[in-house]
């Protein structure tokens, strides 16, 4: 995995990559400037918070979740959604941050959105493209599938699946698009259920490629799952100025009784892995509290 993840980030940094970062600094020191409290009047830190059908599921899941997180240092968000026990977990759950390459997620399901408005399928230029930006997180792939859109269809599918809190990044620049826990669900959600947005085909052909991303990138929300349950993940990460390394990790599981989708949002991360370690702490216990339960 440390072979994989070195040539991936020596490819995040290569590049167009470069130039995001470059780019979004600026952006970040602003943000960095606002609410800078005395440290006599910061808030305290936000609890876990759950709700479960199953009795105790949700009390043990708040408990090994807080303790996976304590001493861990940055700034973590965490959903939980599982269908089965109509179990939710949150932590800063409308904390935005910045997509890195999550939000290739988003730009498939814009597509397909788009493709099915227009009564098409796919070309299999669009095929190859989506694929390459899914299974190995191809940057160049997304760039032209990001132009292609423009921010009309991607707001427009944005609009459509209600996720009012999801800011795309200007001027071509898709990995500084602003997402939370809270849209990132919802997105996960309709990729994983019926629903009017996105075709039963659609939803399928997305599960199909997130469950295709390739072993050096199938670190983080599928940590620990257990045998017999399906994986469909997507990651991303990204170095700025401010706030060191954004690490995160959505997937969505099925199997063994349960139906779930977890996304982890990270930042301030001292490096890659250390936010690789965060994310693995959470999926793990959650993997284990689901499968008990």
């Amino acid at each position: 995995m440390t072979h994989g993840i070195s040539r991936d980030k020596s490819r995040a940094t290569s590049g167009r990559a470069r130039a995001l970062v470059a780019a979004g600094v600026g952006a970040g020191v602003l943000i960095s400037g606002v609410a800078a409290a005395s440290p006599a009047a910061a808030a305290p830190a936000p609890a876990v918070s759950c709700t479960s059908a199953k009795a105790g599921l949700a009390a043990k899941l708040k408990t090994d979740i807080t303790a996976a997180l304590a001493n861990r240092k940055g700034t973590v968000a965490v959903g939980l959604y599982d269908r089965s026990t109509n179990t939710t977990c949150t932590l800063r759950a409308s904390t935005a941050y910045d997509s890195a390459s999550v939000v290739k997620v988003t730009v498939l399901a814009a597509l397909l959105w788009d493709a099915k408005k227009q009564n098409r399928y796919l070309t299999s230029r669009e095929a190859t493209l989506a694929k390459a930006m899914i299974t190995k997180s191809d940057n160049a792939s997304t760039s032209t599938l990001w132009k292609q859109l423009g921010l009309t269809k991607i707001k427009g599918f944005l609009s459509a699946a209600g996720m009012t809190q999801t800011k795309p990044g200007a001027n071509g620049y898709w990995g500084l698009t602003q997402i939370t826990v809270t849209d990132e669900q919802k997105l996960l959600k309709l990729i994983t259920a019926k629903n009017a947005v996105l075709s039963d085909n659609s939803r399928a052909y997305i599960l199909k490629l997130m469950g295709q991303v390739v072993s050096s990138q199938r670190w983080g929300t599928p940590y620990g799952v257990p045998s017999g349950v399906s994986v469909a993940v997507k990651n991303g990460w990204l170095q700025r100025a401010t706030n060191g390394w954004r690490v995160h990790s959505v997937g969505a599981f099925k199997g063994r009784g349960h139906d779930y989708v977890i996304t982890v949002l990270t930042h301030g991360n001292s490096t890659m892995n250390y936010g690789i370690a965060t994310i693995q702490g959470v999926a793990k216990v959650v993997h284990k509290d689901l499968a008990a339960s």
